[in-house]
């Protein structure tokens, strides 16, 4: 039974910060999905309402389908909550959860014709994938050179997005981060990189994080995402570190399984980063990109590509 607020809750909510709507899976114990990106978005200043595609962690147990979605979808509405600025989504485990999405997005840009979408494609990682084979369709291959990058930049800017964040693309040794930014429709877009050095350690929740810290410091910087994404780089890789000297510190091996990272304890680094990796934009000449024809193609990397609406 939804029970109707006696005050507007929406232009409240919007007044005091910007409220986010999340869809991604929980853990518990441990910090991927939904906990590893709700804290960092509060501690940045916005207000963030979390909707569970699991209900149990490591990918198993009950996943919300699309009906169920809309029921919280429909409850909210009920109680005039539907007035986000964005709605994130990460790991989606049905393809009537994806199917519903669309209908979400829709549902809140009616209430907020302004509202950015933020989708992290969250389908696998280390050559395993987390997603049914249905929901694989949705892509073609993985991202495996600069080149890769640059073009499908390009591809999913044709598709509308304006901004795309391709995380990781394993090159030499390092990380490759590729930015791409479209500020006018048939403009060329501004694209830059980031070369982040390798942690020799494995971490559970990056990908969340990451998502989060980009979403957050893009919407503080909306013209500058190459400034964007020093800032949420050089936070994951101080919290990452931190993390892995913990786990020295404490005896472990940090080579012998997953590590959970150390969230909580790197609050200043998700507030204040301090920027040592900066981003290197490139030139007219260096992001020429021969588009092929490929329609419907999208690509993918091991972490994921992040884009914005």
């Amino acid at each position: 039974m939804a029970i109707k607020s006696k005050i507007p809750t929406s232009s409240i909510k919007s007044a005091m910060a910007p409220p986010i709507l999340s869809l991604a899976l929980p853990s518990e114990p441990g910090y991927v999905g939904n906990k590893s990106a709700v804290f960092p978005l509060q501690l940045l200043g916005y207000d963030v309402d979390p909707i569970n595609s699991v209900q149990i962690p490591n990918f198993y147990g009950q996943v919300l389908n699309g009906q169920e979605l809309w029921e919280l979808i429909e409850g909210l509405e009920a109680n005039d909550l539907l007035f986000y600025t964005h709605l994130l989504t990460g790991y989606i485990g049905s393809v009537s959860f994806l199917d519903t999405v669309l209908e979400v997005v829709s549902k809140l840009r009616s209430v907020n014709p302004n509202l950015k979408y933020v989708c992290d494609p969250v389908m696998g990682d280390e050559g395993k994938l987390y997603v049914p084979p249905e929901l694989v369709a949705y892509t073609v291959r993985r991202i495996l050179t600069e080149q890769d990058g640059l073009e499908a930049c390009n591809i999913i800017h044709a598709a509308g997005p304006a901004k795309v964040v391709i995380t990781s693309i394993s090159i030499d040794g390092n990380l490759l981060l590729i930015g791409s930014h479209q500020k006018e429709m048939g403009q060329s877009p501004e694209q830059f990189k980031i070369v982040i050095p390798k942690i020799p350690a494995y971490f559970t929740g990056t990908g969340d994080l990451m998502t989060a810290l980009l979403l957050g410091w893009s919407n503080k910087y909306p013209d500058s995402l190459d400034k964007a994404a020093e800032l949420a780089v050089s936070s994951l890789q101080a919290l990452l570190l931190r993390t892995l000297n913990d786990y020295k510190m404490a005896g472990y091996n940090p080579q012998s399984s997953s590590l959970e990272i150390r969230l909580i304890q790197s609050q200043d680094d998700i507030r204040h980063p301090q920027v040592k990796y900066k981003a290197h934009r490139y030139n007219q000449t260096d992001a020429i990109t021969y588009l092929k024809e490929k329609q419907g193609c999208l690509y993918r990397n091991n972490i994921g590509s992040h884009r914005i609406e």
